[in-house]
């Protein structure tokens, strides 16, 4: 009948002081729970140093080790270790009959304040609500003539517990806490017609929209935006496919530069392509790079023998690795505008803690936001999750010069590739 809810997920801490945690989860398999498990690893703001996978196609046995990320705040072991669980498909004997209902989505809430502005509030008010696991699904933050700011955050709540007093109140001390005197007004509420209208995002020029959708690099396009993290050369990611090993499986094999989210990024792209993994290693960073080795198939349980599917996977692959997030400045009218795309998975949703990354990033360089919002587009036939800051004009940089802007796209970019 299957194993104990308690046992499905395992978490251990490292022997000694500084070693990696160890991650087991032990559940049935679905396609795509590789990512489902990366992404819920990312989104607490941890990094998988190794790790191994082997299924046999109805029940998966995972085993990670895991360290946080130096910006990271204090990870909620417990609470991870539910948000795991709650991932992972029903361990009942039934689960092979019939397939797991879908999870219902959690309420949408409006988080609404107004206070008076200052360098870095807004990456403080997303440290609260990521410590508070209240994640963000749309954002639009407004700076009046008078220095007051209005920001409004929708949020989903990740233990489904904003609706009760307790919940809410521990939200409202944590914003408090860092927002201070200057809070003029703290608001929630359910999300209602505010968030249909902020469907509607501002366009994006045909010029803009170009370089940051681009499915390809243009030989005129900056250098660093596929550099590794030394700057010093370009590496390209090196993904092999071989179907002479097994009568069953096609050996896929990566070579790449590592980067915060980089096993997320290879489990969504392969869950996107509905490719299963059966035994995959993942081997520790060596000066820099990563090595990865999957036995996969289709999800009919066929290996992947086509070549055009194969080409557009390893395209795929390729690109997600070196470029997973767009990174540019450009003008927006008289304003400077700092823009930051990723990809959205085909289930709808986003990739964790961009936000909370971008916001870090100009908190460190002393830049204040103008105004921000956060919008859907379509390009490349595909979706993307597009971040939108207008920068404040009034800080230490200089917006306009070619060095200035180059330091901020190299800051925002190296703080959400973890380099």
């Amino acid at each position: 009948m299957g194993v104990p809810s308690d046992d499905t997920v395992l978490i251990e801490k490292g022997k000694r002081p500084g070693e990696p945690w160890i991650i087991t989860v032990n559940c049935p398999d679905k396609t795509g729970l590789g990512c489902d498990i990366c992404r819920t690893i990312l989104d607490f703001g941890l990094y998988i140093t190794k790790g191994d996978v082997s299924t046999d196609g109805k029940w998966c046995y995972v085993v990670l080790w895991v360290a946080p990320h130096s910006s990271s705040p204090t990870v909620r072991w417990a609470n991870l270790k539910e948000r795991l669980i709650s991932v992972c498909p029903s361990c009942s004997f039934s689960y092979y009959y019939n397939p797991p209902s879908p999870r219902k989505s959690s309420p949408l809430y409006l988080l609404k304040f107004c206070c008076l502005d200052r360098r870095g509030l807004l990456y403080d008010v997303t440290r609260v609500l990521s410590e508070l696991e209240l994640t963000i699904q749309r954002v639009k933050v407004m700076t009046n003539p008078d220095g007051r700011v209005l920001d409004l955050f929708f949020i989903t709540d990740n233990l489904d517990k904003l609706h009760t007093k307790p919940r809410q109140e521990e939200t409202f001390k944590q914003l408090r806490s860092v927002l201070g005197e200057s809070c003029v007004s703290l608001e929630l509420q359910l999300a209602d017609s505010q968030y249909e209208m902020l469907q509607g995002t501002s366009s994006i020029s045909p010029a803009v929209a170009e370089e940051l959708f681009a499915s390809e690099y243009s030989k005129k396009e900056r250098p660093m935006q596929a550099l590794s993290p030394d700057m010093t050369k370009l590496k390209e990611a090196v993904v092999n496919v071989d179907n002479s090993l097994s009568p069953s499986h096609t050996l896929l094999q990566i070579h790449c530069v590592d980067h915060k989210g980089l096993i997320y990024d290879i489990m969504r792209t392969l869950k996107d392509h509905d490719v299963q993994i059966s035994y995959g290693r993942i081997s520790s960073v060596t000066k820099g790079d990563r090595d990865i080795d999957l036995f996969i198939q289709h999800k009919d349980g066929k290996k992947i023998v086509d070549p055009e599917k194969e080409n557009l996977l390893c395209s795929r692959l390729k690109m997600e690795m070196l470029h997973p997030l767009r990174v540019i400045i450009a003008n927006r009218g008289p304003d400077t505008e700092l823009l930051v795309a990723n990809p959205v998975e085909l289930s709808g949703r986003g990739r964790p803690r961009v936000f909370y990354d971008v916001t870090l990033a100009l908190k460190t360089l002393g830049i204040c936001v103008f105004s921000a919002e956060v919008g859907r587009y379509s390009a490349s036939d595909r979706e993307w999750e597009v971040y939108r800051l207008l920068l404040d004009e009034n800080c230490a940089y200089e917006l306009l010069t070619r060095e200035a802007r180059t330091e901020i796209v190299d800051k925002v970019r190296r703080m959400l590739m973890g380099w």
